[in-house]
Order: structure tokens, then C-alpha cells, then sequence
């Protein structure tokens, strides 16, 4: 149609371009389409020109100016791109006219299309070096958004980039991490299955297979791809594909049906009407322009005269394929003639299903865009109405500067482009879903908007159908997902979503699902036994709570009260002959020391303090020194008193009761010595010990100076073994109560113990130590007192006959 001003259109109203077989002999022939025509791409076509006629009608916008048009179909191919972009650049005039009254209809202002990003990018090319403007309404491929090699070109539909980020974030908001991917084998499939596999890969999705193809290769290559679909292993599959191709695609696999797949869309096939019919890719999902409403569009859609239909070569194909009848020609064997009867309202078609207007808005929207530019080129606000003058001679580069620079709305819809020619970002989540009369529709469940911030863009609103009509979200993942306790390890050769679990080594814990890693507890922690939680490790002594802890205390109370009694015992029968031969203030202390001995056991029941601890080991020396002490001047006794029977000896006056005091009060001095010179460099403190045991804590005293504690024992031993080697000496001295026998007796089961005691105490573990301790100091009192005392006490309470002098005095009775 001829105007003021020209805007040239480039639809893929056919898919395939004849192919030409050149002989170079003679001319080529013209380039031309076949196949079957899409009724889709006519849409887009006649939304252009809809658009064009409001504008033509408007008062507001280019007033007095009338639009004219070129349409031209693409073919979907490059070749006839190239062709029909210099056709436009060229000019429409079939001849040169200087007058001044030339309005330069001819010139072609503006170039709505192409559909597809591969003939956009060939366009852009060509008419960039004429500065005439492109404005497409469906190419997609993120790299036309480069200034640098594509200064001219606009778009009203969104980058792939922006598409591709989004469908990595669907991907990975339904946890699908194993997937496979097919793709158009041309800049919008394959720039665009780049962007989405590197966002996919930023997202830790992997991939199984990546496929591509193109609708122009061999059958052999397209079955091939969908084998590959059949055999994978990845349920979900996402196909970055042109309408074209994946008809193809879909018609291939239907043949043989693969195992359910759910469907991933790009937006060229996803929200395409006539791929609905492919009934085992319901529960498809993926992403589509605004779904919107153009007032008036579907009533000049069906409002087709035979007249302007027979005009159109286009719509005379679409008439005659739509009805199967031929207008006004011979018709062949089986054709029939319309008979101008035909209702275009029954027709049930992509091109009269104006109810999911998308890219069709996108045509729309590029076409008042381009009427804006030239309006702001031609025209003058004044307080009233625009002045525009049609005669005004302007150039396209000026149409392309005031592109760049539009921003309005029309029918609600913002139109502007950024500085790469983009608009905004605004996707819905569509959603193929079986109505109750068994089609399938295209239902929009969400919303994806680039221009919120991160985190925010995705929303959902309504619930899913899925593949094969589940309502359940399907699984798709390599591995399964490895639970809080284990660890993954990469399979060798495998992407990085196939590994196995491997639970947490000892010690160790995760806490999150998949995770990568195990981390120890903290020190005073240990693992469940799930191994996803540290608790507490449980601290452990020998209390007064647990049995051990009460057999021994009550043996302690036990011991020195049997102490007490004894001493009670001799106190009350201190004036008879067996407890005063005895030296019987050496007795009372001994007892006294023993039950010393007894209750310092108690010390090392019960949880470990600072005193507790430096309590320990100094009461246990001093006393345990104390008690031999005391055994030692006895034994001194029994051989001095025997020396002193001997003619002219002299001796008892060297050792008598204050000499045996100070013997007792030096030996005990030394020990108290060493222990005040332990507590005072370095004394025992209580201490965690987390080395014995690697699951609980073991609360104990840590001596502080190891030097210290051996020299406690080692004084504590050798004054042992003195007294044991007096006793030995003296145990055959005349006696009818020979008190050194039993003193030999008590000594030997005392280094008996302690001797047994030292590699006991080296290997016992934990609490047990304290325990070897408390056994070894309970031993050996009860052996000294047992040996040295019972006799005594079974003589004065059951054997009072013998508990007279003159039975302790007569050595030779038998």
C-alpha cells in the first residue's frame, strides 16, 4: 500500500525456499517459497497492517499523514532475507522523480521483522549501512543486542539472555538438576542455548545431552536426536527451538513414543497454537510474551472481502488451503471451486485465534513505535494538535535516532527501548494443561519480570499440570539428593550432579542436604548418630551417683569407722597389758592416720575442683606417710626393746616416746615438704581430658608435676621398704605376741599393692584411674589395719585370758 512515508514488513509466512539448481548456462530462476503456509506468521502480518490502518485514522498521531507498506515474505531462510532487505533499502519508485513536490513515498522508512533471529541478523547487515531502522517483533537471539555490529536494529520482544536466566531459575526452582537439551541449529537456538546452558551451569544444573538440528537436515539426523531423547536417562527436557523445527521434532518422536518427558519451552514453540496438537507434551512448560488484547483486531482478522483476498496472494493461499478450494481457477481432479460462501468465523485456525495474543502484540507495539519516530521527526506540538508536514523531507537516519528515544503507551502496554534497542523484560509462565473436553490449552500459571530485584523476578500463582497429567512435581536428577549425615563424591568421568553419599567419618558432621562437605564438631562435641547434629559430649567422673562411686565410699566410711571402733576399743582397755606393750600412743596415732587414710578416699569421689585436686594427693601422701610413720617407730620399738634386754645395752634411753615422736613428726615433715613444693611450682588443677575417649569427656585432676606426684609415691614406697626390712628382722625375736610378724605381714600386702598399683594406674582408662587409686589406698589401710590390729582386738574382746602379763611374759610357752 502506497503513503507518505514507507515501512517495510519481513514475515516467515512460508518455512521453506525453493531450491535452485543452477546450470550456469542460463539466468537463474527467482527465489521463491514452498511448503505449506503459516497461518501464524499471516497473523503477524495482518497485525502490521492493522496497526498501520489506526495510525492512517488517527487524529493524535501523524495527523494528515498517510503510512504506506511493503510485506514481504521471508521464507525463513536467509537467502530470500538478504534479497527482500535490499529490495526495501533500494527504494520503491520505479522511477527518479527531482520536482519539489516529491513526497518520497518511495523511500522505505522503517523494516518491521524478520521472525527469526538468523534472516534478522543478514538483514541488519545489509540495511544497517543505509541507517534504515529494524524493528523485529519475534528475533530473540541475545547477540543482536551487540550496538557495535547491529547499530540499527530494535526489538519489541525480549533478549534470549533475559529468557535463558529464567528458565535456568525454573529449572532450578522445581529441583530438576539432571536435564537434557535440544536446540535450533541457527543463532536463536544456538546463541540461546548458550546463555541458558552457562546461567544452568551457574545454577549447579547439568546436563546429559545437548542436541542440535535444523529443519533442513536429513530425516536421518532429526530421528537420530530424538533417539537420543528416547534413551536418556534425564526426564526433563529443554528444548530452546524454533516453531519450525520443533514441529519437525515433535512429529518425529510421536512416530515412536519416548518414555515421558517433561517439556521445557522456549518462547518460539511454547506458546505456538498449532503445536498444541502434539497431545504427549502436555504438562509442557516455558516461557511467553505478555498474553494481551488488541480492541478490534480479531474483527478485521475475520472481516476479509473476496475482493481484498484475491488481491493478496497470501491470503488467496490461505483461503484456498483453509477451505480446499481454489478462487476463480482451473481446478484439479478432486478440487472444487469456492463458491464465495465460506464463513471465515467458523474457521477454527492459528489465524483466527485471537485468544493468546502475544507476539502479535509485539508486531503491534514495533509498528507505533516506528509511527512514533516519524511523528517526532515530521510533526510540531502546539497547544492544540500536532502540525505535521508530509512534504518534509526526512531521512531514515533520523527515524533511527527518534527510535532510540520513544517512550508512550498503547492499549496499556509500555513501549521504550534501553541502549542496546531492548525492552523490558516481561514473561508469563505458561502451563499446557488438558481441559475437561480433552484439548490442550495454554494457560498462564506465572509471572517473570527481569526489572524486580534478584531473588524477586519469578512468581507463581497458580497450580501445574505436569507431564502425563500428574500433579506431582517429576524428579530428574542424576543422583538422589544425599540426606544431612553424609557427604557426595563425585563419580569419576560423571558431571557434577552424579555422585554418591558417602556418610560423615567419625567426628564429623553435615547438616544440609548434598552437602559437599563433612566439618568436624567443635572439641567438647560429638556427633549423633545420624551424624547431622553435634551435641554436648557427656562429661564423665566417678560420682557418688553411680555404684562404683558407692561401693567405694561406703567402703571408705566402712574403713574408718572400723578405725574408730578399733581405737575405741583400745581406749576403753587401755590399762590392760596388750595395748600398753604395744606402745600404745603410736597405736592411737596409727589409727588415727589410718582413718585419715580411709576418708582422703573420699577426696577422689565427685567431680574435680582446683581445691578437690591439690586436696587429693597431698592428703593421700601426708597421711599415707603419717601411717607408716607410725608403723615404722613401732617396728623401732619392738628391736630397740629387744636390744635393751641384751646385758649392759643402753639403747631404750636413745629411743624412748619423745624420740619416736620426732621420728614420726620427721619422716611426716619430708612428705609434707614435698607436697608444699609440688603445690607451690606446679600443683594438680582439674582438666578435661578429651584424648581417652573421642565420644565423651573424661573430667579429672592432672597432676600438675608428674615429678611431684612420683616423689609423693616414691617417699611414701621407700619408707615401705624400710619398714618392711625392720619388720623382717625383727619377725623372729622372742615373743608370745611378736607385733613385727604382723607388721612384716601388713607391710608386704602394703607393697604388694602399691606395687600392682603403678602399671594399673598407668592403663586405666578415664574414671577407672581414680578408681585404681581409691582401690589401692583402700587395700592397703585395710591390710595394715586387718594385720596389725584384729589380733589385738580378737584378744582383748574374745581372749581376755591371754591379755595378761604374765602370758606376754612367758617366751616359752608354746
Amino acid at each position: 500500500m502506497d503513503g507518505d512515508y514507507i515501512i517495510g514488513g519481513v514475515f516467515s509466512i512460508h518455512y521453506y525456499m525453493h531450491t535452485v539448481k543452477h546450470n550456469y548456462t542460463s539466468l537463474p530462476e527467482p527465489l521463491r517459497c514452498t511448503g505449506s503456509l503459516d497461518s501464524r506468521e499471516l497473523r503477524f502480518s495482518r497485525a502490521m497492517v492493522f496497526a498501520i490502518e489506526e495510525i492512517n485514522n488517527s487524529t493524535e498521531l501523524l495527523p494528515g499523514i498517510k503510512l504506506g507498506y511493503q510485506i514481504h515474505d521471508s521464507c525463513a531462510s536467509v537467502p530470500v532475507a538478504v534479497h527482500v532487505a535490499f529490495q526495501l533499502a533500494n527504494g520503491l519508485d520505479p522511477v527518479f522523480n527531482t520536482s519539489e513536490e516529491c513526497s518520497q513515498s518511495g523511500m522505505v522508512m522503517a523494516i518491521i521483522g524478520e521472525s527469526g533471529s538468523t534472516p534478522s541478523i543478514s538483514m541488519s547487515r545489509v540495511i544497517s549501512s543505509y541507517n534504515i531502522p529494524q524493528v523485529s517483533h519475534f528475533a530473540t537471539c541475545e547477540c543482536l543486542s551487540d550496538k557495535q555490529q547491529y547499530p540499527n536494529f530494535f526489538r519489541t520482544i525480549p533478549s534470549d539472555q533475559f529468557q535463558a536466566d529464567a528458565l535456568a531459575k525454573l529449572v532450578k526452582h522445581f529441583g530438576w538438576t539432571w536435564i537434557g537439551a535440544v536446540r535450533s541449529d541457527s543463532d536463536y537456538g544456538n546463541n540461546g542455548m548458550a546463555s541458558f546452558l552457562d546461567a544452568a551451569r551457574k545454577e549447579g544444573i547439568c546436563v546429559e545431552y545437548s542436541e542440535s538440528f535444523y529443519r533442513t537436515n536429513p530425516p536421518s539426523k532429526i530421528q537420530r536426536v530424538a533417539d537420543v531423547i528416547r534413551r536418556s536417562t534425564a526426564v526433563v527436557v529443554v528444548a530452546f527451538v524454533a516453531s519450525g523445527d520443533m514441529r519437525i521434532l515433535l512429529e518425529e518422536l510421536s512416530l515412536k513414543p519416548s518414555p515421558p518427558r517433561q517439556w521445557i519451552g522456549s518462547e518460539s514453540w511454547v506458546t505456538d497454537p498449532d503445536m498444541l496438537r502434539f497431545g504427549f507434551c502436555a504438562g509442557a512448560i516455558g516461557f511467553g510474551i505478555q498474553q494481551s488484547v488488541i480492541p478490534g483486531f480479531r474483527d478485521f482478522l475475520l472481516d476479509l472481502s473476496p475482493t481484498e483476498v484475491a488481491a493478496s496472494p497470501m491470503l488467496t493461499e490461505f483461503w484456498e488451503d483453509a477451505f480446499n478450494c481454489r478462487l476463480g481457477k482451473t481446478t484439479s481432479e478432486g478440487e472444487s471451486v469456492c463458491a464465495g460462501t465460506e464463513d471465515i468465523h467458523t474457521l477454527q485456525s492459528p489465524y483466527t485465534d485471537t485468544s493468546q495474543l502475544r507476539v502479535t502484540n509485539m508486531v503491534y507495539k514495533a509498528a507505533y513505535a516506528i509511527a512514533h519516530a516519524i511523528h517526532n521527526t515530521v510533526c510540531r506540538n502546539t497547544n492544540t494538535k500536532a502540525q505535521c508536514d508530509k512534504f518534509s523531507r526526512i531521512e531514515s537516519q533520523e527515524v533511527l535516532t527518534q527510535l532510540k528515544k520513544v517512550d508512550f503507551f498503547q492499549n496499556g502496554y509500555h513501549v521504550s527501548f534501553d541502549v542496546n534497542g531492548d525492552p523490558v523484560a516481561l514473561y508469563e509462565l505458561v502451563n499446557w494443561q488438558r481441559s475437561q473436553s480433552g484439548s490442550i490449552e495454554l494457560v498462564t500459571v506465572g509471572h517473570y519480570d527481569a526489572s524486580l530485584p534478584v531473588g524477586k523476578e519469578f512468581h507463581i500463582n497458580r497450580d501445574l499440570t505436569w507431564m502425563e497429567g500428574g500433579t506431582q512435581v517429576p524428579v530428574s536428577v542424576c543422583s538422589d539428593s544425599c540426606p544431612p549425615g553424609t557427604r557426595k563424591v563425585l563419580q569419576k568421568g560423571k558431571p557434577i550432579c552424579c555422585y554418591d553419599c558417602i556418610p560423615c567419618p567419625e567426628g564429623e558432621i553435615s547438616n544440609a542436604t548434598d552437602s559437599s562437605d563433612c566439618f568436624p564438631c567443635p572439641k567438647e562435641f560429638w556427633p549423633n548418630s545420624e551424624r547431622d547434629t553435634c551435641f554436648p559430649k557427656p562429661v564423665e567422673f566417678l560420682s557418688f551417683n553411680e555404684v562404683l562411686g558407692i561401693i567405694l565410699a561406703a567402703f571408705s566410711v566402712g574403713g574408718a569407722c572400723l578405725a574408730i571402733t578399733i581405737a575405741a576399743v583400745f581406749l576403753r582397755h587401755r590399762k590392760t597389758p596388750i595395748v600398753r606393750a604395744n606402745n600404745s600412743e603410736l597405736s592411737f596415732l596409727l589409727l588415727f592416720s589410718l582413718t585419715l587414710c580411709f576418708l582422703c578416699s573420699l577426696a577422689f569421689i565427685g567431680a574435680p575442683s582446683e581445691w578437690s585436686c591439690m586436696l587429693r594427693h597431698t592428703a593421700f601422701g601426708i597421711t599415707f606417710v603419717l601411717c607408716i610413720s607410725c608403723v615404722l617407730g613401732k617396728t623401732i620399738v619392738v628391736l630397740m626393746a629387744f636390744r635393751a634386754t641384751l646385758p649392759g645395752s643402753n639403747v631404750m634411753k636413745w629411743f624412748g616416746p619423745p624420740q619416736q615422736r620426732m621420728t614420726v613428726v620427721f619422716f611426716t615433715f619430708i612428705q609434707v615438704l614435698i607436697c608444699t613444693i609440688w603445690l607451690i611450682l606446679s600443683p594438680p588443677f582439674p582438666m578435661k581430658n578429651l584424648t581417652i575417649y573421642k565420644e565423651r569427656i573424661i573430667l579429672e585432676c592432672a597432676l600438675g608435676s608428674a615429678i611431684g606426684f612420683w616423689a609423693v609415691l616414691g617417699y611414701i614406697g621407700l619408707l615401705a621398704i624400710f619398714c618392711f626390712v625392720l619388720a623382717v628382722l625383727a619377725r623372729k625375736l622372742p615373743d608370745n605376741f611378736n607385733e613385727a610378724k604382723l607388721i612384716t605381714f601388713s607391710m608386704l600386702i602394703f607393697c604388694a599393692v602399691w606395687i600392682t598399683f603403678i602399671p594399673a594406674y598407668v592403663s586405666s582408662p578415664g574414671k577407672f584411674t581414680v578408681a585404681v587409686e581409691i582401690f589401692a589406698i583402700l587395700a592397703s589401710s585395710f591390710g595394715l589395719i586387718l594385720c596389725i590390729f584384729a589380733p589385738k582386738c580378737f584378744i582383748i574382746l574374745f581372749k581376755p585370758e591371754k591379755n595378761t602379763k604374765k602370758h606376754l611374759m612367758n617366751k616359752n610357752q608354746s
